[in-house]
C-alpha cells in the first residue's frame, strides 16, 4: 500500500561536536527550537513525493541538524490523506508533518483544524499566494504539462495550447492512445482537472474530446510516462511537469509542452500536524523546506522546481516563468477556495460529468 523509508542520521559521527546552530539571520531564540528538536530526536513525515526525490532533502537536513531521525512515508496523494485521517480518528500515532501535491486535500485538513499555526521565519521569502494563515505553505513550483512520444507524434502535430490539444486527440490516430490521471483515485489529478474547469473556457469540449479518444487513466505519473515512452500511449495530459522534464533529459522518446495559453502550476503543500508528537523537529523541517538552502536542494537535487524567486538554476520558478511568460503562468493558490469542488455534492457532480463525457467508452 505504501513504502516506508526510514533514514537515520549518522548522529554517532558527531559525538562531541558542537550542537547545531541557528541559521544566519534567524532570531536568537530559534536555538530553543533546535535544542527541543534534538531532545525529540525524530520526525515523521507523510508525503506524496517519490522517496528518490526526497532523500537529498533528508540527507541535507540531517547534515544541518544531526541527531534527528527522519522517517519518510511515501504514498500517493489520496493515501496520504486517508491514512492521516484514519490514524487521527483512532487516536494512534501519525505524521508530524504532512507534505502533498494534492493541494485541495491538504487545504481541507488545514481548514478543518488539523494544522498547527506556525509563522515560519522564511515566510516573507515565498510568494504570498503560497501561504495560508501561517498554517499551510507551498514548497514547489511544478507545471502541469502535455507529454508526448517524440518518435510517434510528428513535430507539426504537437499541441501548443489547450485548444490544439482538444483538436488533436479527436483524430483517429489518437484513439485509445491518450492518457491522463484517474481523477477518482488521484488527488492531484482531480485538482488539476477542476482547475482546468475554472481556467479553460471550452472545458466541456476537452472532456468530450477525452471521451472520443477513449482516454486511458492512471493513478501515477510514472505509469503514464512509461506508457508514453513505450508508444502504448502517444500523449498525456496534465502530467506533473517536474517529473516529465527530468525524464525528458534522459529519455529521447519523451517530449514536453508547457501550454502557451495557460500553464497550471501546482505547489506541494506542507503543514505541521497540530497534534505532532515531535513538534519542534517539525518546525525545523518546515523552515528548512522554505529556506534558501532547502529550496536549492529542491531545485538542483530533487528537481521539483523551487518556489523561491531568489534560487537560481534550471528547476526554479524563475526559469519556468521565463519559459512560459509571466501572464501565462497560473499558480494554484494555497487557499480554501480549492475546497469548492471537495464538498460531496460538488465532487459527485463533477465526477458524474467526467464519466458522462471523458469516461464514455
Amino acid at each position: 500500500m505504501f513504502k516506508q523509508t526510514a533514514i537515520a542520521t549518522a548522529a554517532f559521527l558527531f559525538a562531541g561536536a558542537a550542537l547545531a546552530q541557528a541559521p544566519a539571520g534567524y532570531p536568537a531564540d530559534y536555538q530553543k527550537i533546535i535544542d527541543a528538536a534534538k531532545k525529540e530526536g525524530k520526525l515523521v513525515v507523510y508525503g506524496a513525493t517519490d522517496s528518490k526525490a526526497t532523500q537529498p532533502l533528508i540527507k541535507d537536513f540531517n547534515a544541518l541538524y544531526p541527531g534527528i531521525t527522519v522517517e519518510y512515508n511515501d504514498m500517493n496523494s489520496t493515501e496520504v490523506y486517508n491514512r492521516f485521517i484514519s490514524e487521527v480518528a483512532a487516536g494512534g500515532n501519525t505524521a508530524d508533518v504532512m507534505w502533498s501535491s494534492a493541494m485541495d486535500l491538504q487545504m481541507r485538513l488545514a481548514s478543518d483544524g488539523y494544522a498547527l499555526k506556525y509563522k515560519s521565519v522564511e515566510a516573507p521569502k515565498v510568494p504570498g499566494w503560497s501561504v495560508w494563515d501561517d498554517q499551510a505553505y507551498g514548497t514547489t513550483f511544478e507545471p502541469a504539462a502535455i507529454v508526448y512520444n517524440k518518435r510517434l507524434v510528428d513535430a507539426k502535430e504537437v499541441p501548443q495550447n489547450h485548444a490544439d490539444f482538444v483538436k488533436l486527440i479527436q483524430q483517429p490516430k489518437f484513439k485509445d492512445k491518450v492518457t491522463t490521471y484517474d481523477i477518482e483515485k488521484s488527488g492531484v489529478g482531480f485538482m488539476f482537472m477542476t482547475q482546468d474547469a475554472r481556467e479553460f473556457g471550452k472545458y466541456i469540449d476537452l472532456a468530450n474530446a477525452f471521451g472520443a479518444a477513449k482516454v486511458r487513466v492512471q493513478s501515477s505519473t510514472g505509469t503514464m510516462m512509461e506508457r508514453i515512452s513505450s508508444g502504448e500511449n502517444l500523449i498525456g495530459y496534465n502530467v506533473l511537469g517536474s517529473y516529465a522534464l527530468v525524464r525528458a533529459k534522459n529519455d529521447p522518446s519523451i517530449g514536453v509542452v508547457l501550454p502557451k495559453d495557460y500553464t497550471l502550476v501546482m505547489s506541494r503543500v506542507v503543514f505541521i500536524n497540530k497534534g505532532a508528537k515531535n513538534v519542534n523537529a517539525a518546525k525545523l523541517w518546515l523552515d528548512y523546506m522554505l529556506s534558501h538552502r532547502g529550496q536549492t536542494v529542491i531545485a538542483n537535487d530533487s528537481r521539483l522546481y523551487a518556489i523561491r524567486a531568489d534560487v537560481t538554476g534550471e528547476a526554479t520558478s524563475a526559469e519556468l516563468i521565463k519559459q512560459i511568460g509571466k501572464d501565462n503562468v497560473k499558480p494554484v493558490p494555497v487557499h480554501p477556495i480549492l475546497l469548492q469542488f471537495l464538498g460531496p455534492a460538488k465532487r459527485m457532480a463533477f465526477l458524474k460529468q467526467w464519466k458522462e463525457t471523458a469516461g464514455k467508452k
